[in-house]
């Protein structure tokens, strides 16, 4: 399960920035992750709980803003977002040359500390 390691670093992360500004305590963290990160949202949660106990982030929260994939199709010229986790052709015209352009995120968007 790579979702530990992945909430391992958010929480190095975290801690890190938490400490730079003179804070003790984290309260929440806010992360966008996208459709075609490889990243299962349920397991990075169950994974983040199990890691951010003994920490300044004890009793956090992790948020996590789930961003769809995304392109623009070089056949037909045209901007998609799917739910689907996977895209093998444009949901317009199904051609098959695209560029994703959303979908690959693993960003840390907002922490809350006090």
């Amino acid at each position: 399960m790579h979702e530990a390691s992945i909430a391992l670093s958010i929480l190095d992360i975290a801690k890190k920035q938490c400490e730079e500004a003179g804070y003790s305590t984290i309260q929440s963290i806010v992360v966008d992750i996208g459709g075609a990160s490889g990243i299962l949202p349920d397991a990075l949660l169950m994974a983040f709980d199990i890691v951010k106990l003994d920490t300044p982030a004890h009793d956090a929260t992790l948020v996590i803003n789930e961003i769809p994939i995304g392109g623009r199709c070089d056949d037909c010229s045209r901007d998609f977002t799917t739910d689907d986790s996977f895209v093998l052709t444009c949901p317009h015209c199904g051609g098959r040359e695209f560029k994703l352009t959303t979908g690959r995120e693993l960003d840390i968007k907002e922490i809350e500390v006090d």
